[in-house]
């Protein structure tokens, strides 16, 4: 697998619940991230995605568009929860990667408007 190919493999596999799974496939031990919402470790974001999956299960990504550069890999996706009221979310995944494995990771989210009055939306 590609470098891009492992990114929206984690993030769907992830989205999709199985969030466990996809670490231990994709996710370095030695993991770290740059969410303010929680401890920088591998750990601590594993167990805020498995209770955001709790919380709000069912969710799906559809990643827009995934660039590749070395050993980053940028995806700009659109997670969709299962209730038809809920608005959609445009996240971009800033993912580094070492032997094939993900090392590092940002993510910047932005809730949809429904009533956006940007013509060109976010995507």
């Amino acid at each position: 697998m590609t470098k891009k190919e492992i990114a929206i493999s984690f993030l769907k596999e992830a989205a999709s619940g199985d969030v466990k799974s996809a670490y231990d496939k994709f996710v370095a031990p030695g993991f770290i991230h740059h969410n303010q919402y929680f401890k920088g470790d591998r750990q601590s974001l594993l167990q805020a995605m498995e209770e955001a999956n709790k919380v709000s299960p069912n969710k799906s990504i559809e990643v827009k568009y995934s660039y590749e550069d070395g050993n980053t890999v940028i995806c700009h996706s659109l997670v969709k929860r299962k209730d038809p009221e809920a608005a959609g979310i445009a996240v971009v995944h800033i993912m580094r990667f070492e032997n094939s494995k993900i090392t590092e990771l940002w993510d910047l989210g932005q809730e949809i408007l429904k009533d956006c009055p940007n013509e060109n939306g976010l995507f």
